[in-house]
């Protein structure tokens, strides 16, 4: 059956009037007495008999009645779930995997805090790909590492860089240090590799990783010593303490907002967020 014959019929039922049902679904009176003969024709029976100059339900009629709400109250229901998530807040959030493991959990934690019914997506990507998506409204809000000279976003903590090796690997000073790293938009790669040079300390790069569990598994299957800010070890990893390897650069990590106008997050909520991000720490 057509919904929007059924709807008619509906507003029939309520006003008693062909005339008055018109106006309710925005149609001619003479299109709603073609809608109601179709849903006559469909179902094979009068929908209304004649009683004087006035309309009413035939039996056929009251027996649609009793249905024909009720599935134009289900169909408006399912519409709504369906387009409005369930009524709930649906967040687009996303952050590089070497923050997964420690800075995003607080994150969804504080996010499913202040709202209360959430859709939380998330993704992870190399920052640059990320404040890309959020400049081109795909994401809403990206966990990411600030540039030095930056004060974008809102700030949620500071780690330094560590050289990392497993419990395992048998690091010397005078060996030729196998590294392992991240690409060259990270913080860490340009100060190792060029703090390496300066302090002529022969080395081989291993392998230039796109993602923290990459790198990690080169770590731990003693392939390389690693570069990773402190807070992306969350393996256990062993920190190289030898006083001849260059010092490696404090990162800011912060929570980027987007300003696209359907952003669910308002920036009032992110300042709250990054705030009570404060007291975890």
């Amino acid at each position: 059956m057509d919904l929007d014959a059924l709807r008619t019929f509906c507003a029939f039922l309520e006003t008693g009037s062909f005339t008055r049902a018109a106006q309710q679904v925005c149609r001619t009176q003479s299109a709603v007495s073609m809608q109601m003969k179709k849903l006559e024709q469909e179902l094979g029976n009068p929908l209304f008999i004649r009683q004087g100059r006035q309309l009413v339900l035939s039996s056929s009629g009251v027996h649609l009645a009793s249905y024909a709400k009720q599935l134009l109250a289900l169909h408006d229901e399912a519409y709504k779930q369906l387009k409005t998530g369930g009524g709930q807040t649906r967040v687009r959030l996303a952050c590089p995997d070497d923050y997964a493991g420690t800075v995003l959990p607080k994150v969804v934690a504080l996010l499913h805090k202040h709202i209360p019914q959430l859709d939380l997506q998330i993704s992870c990507a190399p920052t640059n790909q990320l404040k890309t998506q959020l400049d081109q409204g795909l994401l809403d809000m990206v966990i990411a590492t600030r540039s030095p000279s930056s004060e974008e976003g809102y700030f949620l903590e500071s780690s330094k860089g560590v050289w990392v090796k497993s419990a395992e690997f048998n690091y010397q000073s005078a060996m030729t240090l196998p590294v392992a790293i991240f690409q060259r938009d990270c913080k860490f790669h340009q100060a190792a590799i060029e703090g390496l040079l300066k302090a002529e300390r022969p080395f081989n790069i291993v392998a230039c990783c796109g993602s923290l569990s990459a790198l990690t598994a080169l770590v731990k299957a003693n392939l390389a010593v690693g570069v990773m800010a402190e807070v992306s070890n969350t393996q256990e990893l062993v920190t190289v303490t030898d006083s001849t390897l260059p010092p490696l650069p404090v990162i800011d990590i912060v929570l980027l907002h987007a300003n696209h106008a359907h952003n669910p997050i308002k920036r009032e909520l992110v300042k709250l967020i990054a705030a009570d991000y404060a007291l975890t720490l």
